[in-house]
């Protein structure tokens, strides 16, 4: 039990550090040889914002622990609306612009469908993951020539003034950097899903009980720590639209990244539970953002919504744990 404790505080520290270390390389790296602003912002920040969940479940597909990878992808999902937009609502209400109403949430909305539809036949086999994989390509590609195409956005802008102040790059730092950080990455997630194994034993829960709860919080502490400060700072405006693009990460390259490594059983409570709050709570953030059709484009999820989504959350894990299924 103590093992295993600290192997998931452990593993998760250095999770944590390791990914901000691989971010900001990549990052350094990408200006180094030239590579465009809104690139960095769309590619490099955001898989690496996703590393986490990414490695977590690509090591649970090789280790044969499907529960732990699923859980870890669906459950990220749940946490990043239902905990990280909740709390962060209650702090200060969020912005929801235009763009994310007309054209991200419905996006996710129909790939909650897609994914759903995929394991309704209680499996994630290697055709469904390169399914996943493929819409994935198609939808970054289109992003990115989207973005090209049309004026750069408030990501670009962001993007562009944090670069603006960082030091003067050390290609052979940043290289280095960025191969010890996915080392990191790949040590600390193999001592993380262990311990997240051992945990379940000893509690007799499965492994996908622990991958929706531990570790999908873990996985997701970037996202709310850096949303947190945000809403302190009251600069909330692009919360929304980065927790729809690492649910689209997370649905799509977690799922099927793990998934082609290791076809994965599906029992039927992630498509009957899991996957029902998942696509609620989507819907539900349409629906806030839409300020219930009164004002389009000019949507906000105020306190009292992000009161519900936190219960909502605070309902799912205690069910989950009253099951322990």
């Amino acid at each position: 039990m103590l093992f295993p404790s600290f192997a998931i505080i452990g593993g998760l520290m250095l999770l944590i550090w390791a990914a901000d270390r691989f971010v900001d390389s990549a990052v350094a790296t990408a200006r180094y040889f030239g590579m465009p602003q809104l690139l960095i912002g769309m590619i490099i920040i955001g898989f690496g914002t996703s590393a986490p969940e990414m490695i977590v479940s690509a090591t649970s597909a090789l280790n044969g622990n499907s529960g732990i990878a699923l859980g870890n992808a669906y459950g990220s999902n749940i946490t990043n609306i239902a905990l990280i937009l909740g709390l962060t609502a209650l702090i200060s209400p969020l912005a929801v612009n235009s763009q994310v109403l007309k054209q991200e949430l419905p996006i996710l909305i129909l790939i909650t469908g897609i994914s759903a539809l995929l394991i309704y036949d209680a499996e994630v086999s290697r055709q469904d993951a390169i399914i996943l994989l493929v819409i994935f390509a198609i939808y970054m590609i289109w992003t990115i020539w989207h973005g090209l195409k049309n004026k750069p956005d408030s990501l670009a802008y962001d993007v562009n003034e944090e670069l603006t102040e960082k030091d003067p790059i050390n290609i052979k730092l940043s290289l280095f950097w960025l191969i010890v950080g996915l080392l990191l990455l790949m040590i600390s997630s193999q001592l993380l899903v262990w311990g997240a194994v051992e945990l379940a034993h000893y509690f007799g829960v499965s492994d996908l009980v622990i991958g929706l709860t531990i570790v999908a919080v873990g996985t997701s502490l970037p996202e709310l720590a850096s949303s947190l400060v945000a809403a302190k700072k009251d600069q909330v405006d692009l919360a929304v639209g980065n927790i729809i693009g690492s649910n689209l990460f997370n649905t799509l390259a977690v799922v099927g990244i793990a998934g082609t490594i290791s076809p994965m059983q599906v029992g039927s409570e992630v498509f009957n539970r899991d996957i029902l709050v998942m696509s609620i709570l989507t819907l539900l953030l349409l629906v806030f953002g839409l300020n219930f059709g009164k004002h389009i484009g000019k949507g906000k999820i105020n306190r009292f919504e992000g009161f519900i989504f936190f219960l909502i959350y605070l309902g799912y894990n205690f069910y989950l744990l009253e099951t322990a299924v």
